[in-house]
């Protein structure tokens, strides 16, 4: 019997890559690999690149090269690495990642993980392989599916993707251009592999995509699904306790999406939902087609649903062209919303996007003053809001073993981490906790005695 291969995969950037990470292990499963944390010992080593952040791409090649010195002592212990990079930076460099590191066996689109077998095969043939390809077909209907096991391993929250790529084009942003049009996966296929995922044992599942409120996947009978529709349906397989989604788009809510919150109580009160600037005039020149007070207008609209609804936000500051007026906007619109949490970013020029041509550049030092004003101020925000949890009782999803003995940890309905004394047989359930203090971000309580129906 063959020795079964060790598989290391580092993943870069937002949720979708992790989801990918997940499948290409299931890939990759049949053909005799086996995951381990160590990247020296491993036969075969992944980057799962993102290509949203600044010198994206020069990080990988630092990384490339750490990794030459582990290729290179591999080989003199008879053994051979193989060094692949996959992710969005493989989609957008292609085979210069190959000209630049000659280390790397594959480089491989986000488009093309069902293919490694053959991929990985060519490579060894022919010394590497390039795969940047949109293919034809949907990768989704080629995946290998989770296996129980596997599923087990990763606990009780999962990510799922529904949706992929984006047809907005903002100004600043590359994935359009490595990720591909919006692309949404049948509804059968999605509640197939939730409920393979609640027969192992996950009780949350996290909606992804780029666009993930884009969804209008086909339904049964062909027609498409928007995505409060499907969250009503997801909501129905036995097992599943919370469902969230990310990321979403302000022009993308409809009013399915809106109702789901209003009549869908595994449905979790939390939503990411990115605005980027509250100066109208950025927001144009980002090509958001929405304004500070659409977005506004879309708040209200969602929390009169559900009251007790909370945000979250991506912001840019320094766009090319920002004005002190058009900062002052974005902290106004800040005051106005009132986050749980933030992402907040000095734009840097993403190549090949219409921003990376703009004039106007705003000064790093003036972009490091803005940044370190917003951030303070979601800081205050996210700090008074999980303040005000103290004496609450939430409910809480029990997720892990705590880092001291005879303590567990979850997350609430806003993803506010929470520890307790409790015995790890109540992980993946869902108990009522009273907040008795918090430390930076976690939150620490007892249970409250309660037990919320499963």
């Amino acid at each position: 019997m063959d020795q079964p291969r060790k598989l290391h995969i580092k993943s870069y950037g937002c949720q979708m890559n992790v989801y990918d990470a997940q499948r290409m292990v299931d890939t990759l499963a049949p053909e005799g690999f086996t995951e381990t944390a160590n990247a020296e010992e491993a036969d075969l080593v992944i980057l799962n690149t993102c290509h949203v952040r600044e010198k994206a791409a020069e990080k990988v090649f630092s990384e490339l090269g750490r990794l030459r010195v582990s290729k290179t002592a591999a080989a003199r212990d008879g053994r051979r690495m193989t060094i692949a990079v996959a992710g969005c930076v493989a989609q957008a460099e292609g085979k210069e990642i190959v000209r630049r590191a000659p280390v790397v066996d594959l480089v491989v689109g986000p488009q093309s993980y069902h293919r490694l077998p053959e991929l990985l095969e060519r490579a060894r043939r022919d010394g590497h392989a390039v795969d940047t390809e949109f293919p034809v077909e949907d990768k989704f209907d080629h995946l290998a599916p989770p296996q129980p096991a596997a599923i087990r391993r990763r606990g009780v929250t999962a990510f799922v993707t529904i949706q992929e790529g984006c047809d907005k084009f903002c100004s600043f942003c590359v994935v359009p251009y490595t990720r591909g049009a919006e692309l949404s996966r049948p509804v059968a296929r999605i509640s197939d592999e939730v409920r393979r995922l609640a027969e192992a044992g996950v009780r949350e599942v996290t909606l992804i995509g780029q666009n993930v409120n884009a969804f209008h996947g086909p339904g049964p009978n062909g027609s498409a699904w928007p995505l409060g529709r499907l969250l009503a349906h997801l909501a129905a397989i036995p097992g599943i306790a919370r469902l969230r989604y990310t990321t979403s788009h302000p022009r993308d809510v409809d009013d399915s999406l809106i109702e789901a919150h209003r009549d869908l109580p595994a449905l979790m009160p939390y939503v990411h939902l990115p605005v980027q600037s509250g100066s109208d005039r950025i927001l144009a020149a980002m090509n958001r087609r929405h304004t500070a007070a659409d977005y506004l207008r879309l708040v209200e609209r969602m929390r009169r649903a559900r009251p007790d609804l909370i945000f979250s936000s991506d912001f840019i500051v320094g766009f090319p062209g920002e004005s002190d007026e058009d900062f002052a906007a974005t902290l106004a619109l800040v005051r106005q919303i009132g986050y749980a949490g933030a992402y907040s970013f000095k734009y840097s020029p993403r190549p090949g996007t219409p921003a990376a041509e703009m004039r106007d550049m705003v000064p790093r030092a003036v972009m490091d003053e803005r940044l370190a004003q917003l951030q303070d101020l979601i800081d205050g925000q996210q700090a008074a809001f999980n303040a005000a949890s103290i004496g609450a009782a939430l409910d809480v999803l029990f997720e892990k073993a705590g880092r001291n003995d005879g303590q567990i940890v979850g997350r609430s309905p806003f993803l506010q981490p929470v520890h307790v004394d409790g015995s790890a047989d109540l992980i993946g359930e869902v108990r009522a906790v009273r907040i008795t203090s918090l430390k930076t971000y976690s939150l620490f309580g007892e249970l409250a005695g309660g037990r919320r129906a499963t």
